[in-house]
């Protein structure tokens, strides 16, 4: 593990790390003895108890390439491990993609086929593990020690430096092995080779070129590379392009393609297109025309500059979906079988069986679901004794027909997901792959997201259950859109690193616009970081009632991180939004700024600054002015009887000025009235505000010295003149007081800002 060039090694001393090791009933053989044949590039091993083999060495310009073409005994090794190769590297570790680098130096493993997996055996269902590992991140509080998930393990941190390490798993027999939380599931025999032909590449290089080494990589292996506008993806600019979500159809497309086209944004994306998951059956109520109403969806994008996408759960598979109605696929994925210990009837409510094994403990189960032959049955509960029974049976669910059965008939319990669908087995879960490719050829759609791919552990295959689907869509496009597809997916995976354009981690759903997942989001630009993938900050919701100031903040985070993000909304929310316009055109003019570069580096740590805010504003013509302001959120008034006076400190880092205050109220229960507001600093000028503010209202006193009072929606109510309300330089004490009315608790809740003098910015390109 030496750099050629300046001789230093990077073998741990006293470390001598096996090629290749086999494991043979459980137990790991290091080969005993090698001999090199130069003239055929061929390693030959002998790991004694009579295992022999070959491990052609192919040596490239940017890598040495080991595969094992030869391996007498194969078929009694369940498994076969390169390295771990030990490395004194522990700067940073892509877990992933499978390098290891400092400040000098990287070195890496790649996987060259599907079947040889990134990271060691770790689980026999070969899924990947995530590490919660305690490390202190670049972007979050470091005063605490923080928990970074490690997706995977082809490198991994070691207590001299790190590891680098993949396998090979036999898969020509039957296994059963714990999968999602089933201790028995029922593996079926791949024929794929077993571990013949398992295929790896090393390599090492100036840190700064391990990236483009990959790329090289990739060409000279004929692994996938997409190129997208002209550049490979994970360098290409268009890879963190941020996009909106609108449930865009035929009848709204042109409304859809001009608020994105506002927010001058180029892709648009339908998160929930589909009637059916499996066979992907279009919504008929979003294009009632099916798949040429979609590809002329997409056609007229395009000819506006625009690109379109669509959302899929990947192997879900619906109950509505046509693999389970009115014939359920034989194909959909089992844990386990028994059998019929007596004769079924098709009114019969109780079915016996042989043998309750797969059916405990429970597992996932939210679909009680078990198939005999062409119908499928639901039971509420399994007996506690013998006989076993399947108990309060409902027959011929999901649309299946009720039918007799006789003695000794499979009953097969079959897997679901708490999303109630069903999943795929091997060979479903390539059909349906094949599914969703067929639908990008046919429409020309240009982005998609694997949501959900983990539901390919379904096929007892783990890791390489889900590279199978993924590398199956890729192989299925047509050439002319393959590696044009923006790709990004909930698991990331060794080989799938390959196909995939960008992750985009981080969901809206769980608290404020601020605060949803906000530790997570930042600790993943650690990990895009650490494996060479274009950074995303996630899906942020923009509802009615988010607010400019929000989108900014987020905007500044996008800027800092020269990453892209989602804007999930509606038709709704951006009709009823009052600020909607110029949340738009934030956007619009942020983004145009981060793609072209127009931030200076020196501000990028503050823009990333989860405490910090900024306000860009651009003017028709000069230069843009960055404006820093400091904010003091959530300060509360809370409720007492009569009028009083609570006061907030509120430190000013700028020259004396006007302060922006917004006042909401906050309720716990009942509803609140607040009356006779009033704002004073100190002993200044006490400004009234002569309006009541009520639980959906807001009210906004801005630095010129107007009030505004808006519905919960930005709309304007009214405005009036109330004076500024001044700050010195330094520390303010604001006085706050009011009069409140009603049943409620809670209070008034105050926000403060002040503008700094901007940074200017030079206009960017038209």
């Amino acid at each position: 593990m030496r750099d050629a060039r300046s001789g230093r090694e990077y073998l741990p001393l006293g470390k001598r790390p096996p090629l290749l090791c086999l494991r043979v009933e459980g137990e790991f053989l290091a080969p005993r003895l090698a001999k090199w044949r130069s003239t055929e590039g061929k390693l030959l091993l002998d790991w004694g108890e009579g295992f022999k083999g070959e491990i052609r060495i192919d040596v490239k310009e940017t890598h040495l390439r080991f595969e094992l073409t030869a391996l007498e005994g194969a078929e009694r090794v369940d498994l076969v491990l390169w390295g771990p190769f030990p490395t004194t590297i522990s700067e940073i570790i892509g877990e992933t993609v499978g390098v290891v680098r400092d400040s000098r130096y990287a070195i890496g493993i790649q996987a060259l086929n599907l079947k040889t997996l990134g990271g060691y055996p770790t689980y026999e269902d070969d899924h990947e593990p995530s590490y919660n590992i305690f490390r202190a991140s670049s972007y979050v509080d470091v005063s605490e020690k923080v928990k970074i998930l490690y997706r995977g393990q082809t490198a991994k941190p070691a207590p001299f430096g790190s590891v680098l390490q993949a396998y090979c798993r036999n898969r020509n027999e039957t296994r059963i092995v714990p999968v999602w939380g089933h201790p028995r599931f029922v593996v079926p025999p791949l024929k794929d080779g077993g571990v013949l032909g398992t295929k790896i590449a090393l390599f090492g290089c100036p840190s700064g070129a391990a990236l483009e080494t990959l790329g090289r990589i990739e060409i000279s292996e004929g692994l996938p590379h997409p190129v997208l506008d002209g550049k490979w993806g994970k360098i290409s600019h268009g890879a963190t392009e941020s996009y909106l979500i609108l449930p865009f159809g035929e009848r709204n497309l042109e409304e859809a393609l001009e608020i994105t086209k506002k927010a001058g944004l180029r892709y648009l994306y339908q998160g929930g297109p589909f009637r059916t998951w499996g066979h992907f059956e279009l919504d008929p109520r979003l294009f009632p025309h099916g798949r040429e109403g979609l590809r002329k969806c997409v056609e007229r994008a395009a000819a506006q500059g625009i690109r379109l996408g669509v959302h899929t759960l990947s192997n879900f598979i619906t109950t509505n979906d046509s693999y389970v109605r009115p014939v359920p696929d034989p194909r959909l994925a089992k844990i386990g079988s028994t059998k019929l210990a007596r004769p079924a009837g098709a009114g019969d409510r109780v079915l016996y069986i042989e043998d309750p094994g797969f059916f405990h403990p429970p597992g996932t189960n939210a679909l009680h679901a078990v198939r005999l032959e062409k119908e499928l049955v639901r039971y509420g509960r399994i007996s506690a004794e013998r006989p076993w029974r399947l108990l309060d049976c409902r027959r011929g669910a999901f649309g299946t027909r009720p039918s007799s059965h006789a003695e000794g008939t499979e009953v097969a319990r079959l897997l679901d997901h708490d999303y109630k669908v069903f999943l795929t087995d091997a060979d479903l879960s390539l059909e349906v792959a094949g599914r969703i490719a067929d639908l990008f050829n046919e429409t020309g759609l240009r982005q998609i997201s694997f949501d959900g791919l983990e539901g390919n552990w379904s096929t007892g295959l783990g890791q390489y259950g889900r590279q199978r689907f993924v590398k199956m869509w890729w192989d299925r496009l047509r050439p002319g859109l393959r590696g044009r597809v923006v790709t990004d997916a909930s698991n990331p995976g060794h080989f799938f690193w390959h196909i995939f354009t960008r992750m985009n981690w981080g969901e809206p759903w769980y608290a404020g616009f601020r605060e949803s997942q906000t530790r997570y989001r930042l600790m993943n630009q650690d990990y895009f970081h650490r494996n060479f993938i274009p950074p995303m900050l996630g899906w942020f919701r923009m509802s009615a009632s988010t607010s400019l100031e929000d989108i900014e903040w987020l905007l500044a985070r996008a800027a800092g991180f020269e990453a892209g993000f989602a804007l999930v909304t509606s038709f709704r929310a951006l009709s009823t939004n009052g600020k909607s316009g110029e949340i738009l055109q934030a956007v619009r003019n942020w983004e145009k700024g981060r793609r072209e570069g127009l931030f200076p580096r020196d501000l990028k740590p503050a823009l990333r600054d989860i405490s910090r805010e900024f306000h860009l504003e651009v003017p028709e013509k000069g230069a843009w002015r960055l404006y820093p302001v400091q904010a003091s959120l959530g300060n509360l008034h809370p409720r007492k009887d009569g009028p009083w006076e609570s006061v907030h400190e509120f430190v000013n880092p700028y020259e004396a000025g006007p302060v922006d205050v917004t006042l909401r109220i906050h309720q716990v229960k009942g509803a609140l009235l607040a009356r006779s507001i009033t704002l004073q600093v100190g002993e200044g000028k006490r400004v009234a505000l002569p309006t009541g503010l009520e639980g959906n209202r807001i009210l906004r006193l801005g630095r010129e010295g107007w009030a505004v009072l808006y519905d919960r929606s930005w709309k304007v109510i009214r405005s009036f003149r109330a004076g500024p309300l001044l700050l010195e330089k330094g520390k303010n004490r604001i006085r706050l007081s009011c009069t409140f009315e009603g049943e409620g608790k809670g209070g008034l809740k105050a926000e403060f800002r002040v503008t700094g003098p901007p940074v200017e910015i030079p206009a960017g390109k038209g």
